[in-house]
């Protein structure tokens, strides 16, 4: 029984999700997304408030406390609206439908996400963060709230009218005509174009605020197979330079591992301190690639992706398996509180002679970097990390006395996909055994745990129960971890499972007339426009990933099918990728490797014998992340793989054999012949 002297509980009290179930005790009388609440806007002819956040977003805390918390902002949205709290992590498919119109009213968007709606949900008006007073030109959202009402109440046929207009011009697609489909050439101007936005003395890509961007990162590594040697090396240099930038200042947590979403300067100094899991597999795939790529020898890009993953297991690991969504930026009310520290405190923790050689280390002063004198964590002299590594355990312990910013404790499946494949890709290179275990693991709950009675995927797990139809980001992530599996010698299951997912991509999200894939399925959720996936961002185009997932499975199983939807997707979206190449750096890698066709490894070998396992990794390290590496045992045939792969292949001298094939020529390896 609760305590009588809790604050009232709104329907937001009922929900799973962290975000939501912040909002429960607002004044507002807030609905999750859902037919309760849009049945009610219908009855009764009401507007629709629709507020989209999620629970590590400091401005959406902010927004909650100077408006939401405010009984007399909350007794205008109760009068005039019906209000609907979303978590746009598990509702992506609204996200991106209300996204779209601030970005198509505005030119910009974000989060809080605010937006008006007629009773039908479509939107005629909207925008982000809203402050309680006017604001550096800022409406104020009571005066925006008492507009939006005298709107509706005295010129409905203006609203009704911008409704129509806008859900018009969601649907309307980028008219013109490509001067050829994307390939390599495309590529290579793309990875040049973003290089022009290098930052050559901090790493990374533009100015403040800095976002690490794995998405543009990967561009970059794949542009250098196209690229000139020289210009390929000199890219390389500047990747390489860039992780160890990120890894090495306030991006990354230098005491409990983990990068952080992004930094508020230019120079990875002060941290956004939200950690969401999304970015963590992302870069350490391209930490894992560039290392590869670099002669697979600098230890600097190895130890961030260690210790990412010891944090991962330690605090984002749920006891029924899968990793969190995210931690918050904001502990006691202070962002970053958590993170920081003073020469005081160090010395408190390390003793005055062991604190002197830290604090000199990871650059605390008594001025600091940060706010009330503390300092963010550089690394500012570079030694080996094994220095002072007693001593960072020893502060990452006394931290963990803080009170520490809230774990959004969802898992998401694109998201526990994502990370699954960097970790994958990352332990078969580094023939990691607990890395491919995490992340085999990982995979494992997604597959088994997030399915409904159906069978059909389920996006979120939260409460002891998955729940929500999966989208495209979910399936096309779940096709990627389980390629990424498949080629790490994971088992066979991955394979099938790829298959399985490849068949309900094509099936339920891609259209035949539009020649596309949407975001949401065909049975899915009707909403008033139904939403494509966005751009690249901090996550991949979730069609150019499902395209890039498709040709690996098709160059696998030989179904051309796969091949032949995955090319009209690319030709459907040529103008756009010749207009705006950077906005699409995944769908243009896929573009790029449907006109080069994928290389592959076939590797045929007892899979125990230390042969064959030199062969694989060899391979591994040579082949491309997207690129196909398979293991068989002599006279074995995975189900679902082609069988052309392995006609005329077998055991060369009785000794393991990698058969190395791009486009139709393939070349025999033996033990000690290299790759």
């Amino acid at each position: 029984m609760s305590d009588s002297k809790d604050p009232p509980t709104n329907r937001l009290g009922a929900e799973t999700s962290a975000y939501l179930r912040q909002h429960m005790h607002n004044p507002v009388d807030w609905y999750p997304w859902g037919e309760e609440a849009l049945n009610r806007a219908r009855a009764e002819d009401r507007p629709i408030l629709v507020s989209i956040g999620y629970s590590a977003c400091h401005w959406c805390h902010v927004m909650e406390r100077e408006s939401f918390e405010n009984p007399q902002t909350a007794e205008l949205m109760n009068q005039g609206f019906v209000n609907i709290k979303v978590d746009r992590e598990e509702r992506p498919d609204v996200d991106q439908l209300y996204m779209d119109t601030v970005v198509r009213l505005n030119g910009h968007g974000g989060w809080p996400l605010t937006v008006f709606c007629t009773p039908s949900g479509k939107p005629f008006y909207g925008g982000t963060y809203f402050p309680p007073e006017p604001r550096h030109g800022m409406m104020s959202f009571p005066d925006l709230l008492e507009r939006i009402s005298t709107a509706w109440r005295e010129r409905r046929d203006e609203v009704d009218d911008s409704a129509d207009s806008i859900v018009r011009a969601l649907k309307a697609r980028p008219e013109g005509v490509a001067e050829g489909l994307p390939g390599s050439d495309a590529l290579r101007d793309a990875a040049n174009a973003l290089l022009s936005q290098a930052d050559r003395e901090h790493g990374g890509l533009g100015g403040a605020p800095k976002f690490p961007t794995a998405t543009s990162l990967g561009l970059l590594l794949a542009g250098c197979d196209v690229q000139p040697e020289k210009d390929s090396a000199a890219t390389l240099d500047f990747l390489a330079f860039t992780c160890r930038e990120m890894s090495r200042r306030g991006l990354y947590d230098q005491l409990g591992g983990g990068f952080h979403r992004y930094c508020v300067d230019d120079h990875w100094g002060v941290p956004h301190f939200e950690k969401m899991l999304y970015d963590q597999g992302q870069l350490v795939q391209t930490y894992a690639d560039v290392w590869r790529r670099t002669g697979a020898t600098d230890d600097d890009l190895l130890w961030p992706i260690r210790e990412t993953f010891e944090w991962l297991q330690r605090e984002m690991t749920g006891p029924e398996g899968g990793w969190y969504a995210s931690q918050d930026a904001d502990s006691e009310g202070e962002e970053g509180k958590f993170y920081v520290w003073t020469p005081s405190e160090v010395a408190g923790v390390l003793g005055t002679e062991r604190a002197e050689a830290f604090c000199r280390t990871y650059g605390v002063t008594r001025v600091g970097n940060f706010e009330h004198n503390a300092t963010v964590l550089w690394d500012v002299e570079r030694e080996p990390r094994e220095r002072l590594a007693a001593e960072r355990q020893k502060l990452l312990a006394a931290r963990g006395e803080r009170i520490a910013p809230g774990t959004d404790t969802k898992r998401v499946a694109s998201w526990n996909a994502l990370t699954a494949s960097g970790f994958a890709y990352a332990g078969s290179l580094l023939e990691d055994a607990a890395l491919l275990d995490g992340a085999t693991a990982a995979c494992d709950f997604v597959l088994d745990r997030m399915r409904a009675d159906d069978g059909k995927l389920l996006r979120v797990f939260a409460g002891g129960a998955a729940r929500i139809p999966a989208f495209l980001d979910d399936h096309a992530a779940l096709l990627d971890a389980c390629l990424a599996l498949y080629r790490a010698g994971a088992g066979d299951r991955y394979l099938t499972e790829a298959i399985a997912t490849a068949r309900t991509i094509t099936s339920r999200f891609f259209d035949e007339d539009e020649s596309d894939f949407f975001l949401t399925p065909s049975d899915g959720e009707r909403l008033p426009h139904r939403p494509r996936s966005d751009h690249d961002g901090a996550v991949p185009n979730s069609t150019g990933l499902a395209v890039l997932g498709l040709l690996r499975v098709a160059s696998l199983t030989g179904a051309g099918e796969y091949r032949a939807i995955a090319e009209r997707v690319i030709r459907t979206h040529a103008f756009s990728l010749e207009r705006a190449p950077l906005g699409y750096p995944t769908l243009l890698r896929a573009a790029a490797w449907s006109e080069r066709e994928l290389g592959a490894a076939i590797v045929i070998g007892p899979p125990d014998a230390d042969a064959t396992r030199k062969l694989a990794l060899s391979a591994r390290r040579n082949l491309a992340p997207e690129e196909t590496v398979v293991v068989v045992a002599p006279g074995e045939r995975p189900d679902g793989l082609d069988p052309a792969w392995l006609t005329g292949r077998g055991l060369v001298d009785d000794q393991p054999a990698a058969y190395i094939c791009r486009g139709t020529e393939c070349e025999i390896t033996k033990p000690g012949d290299g790759l």
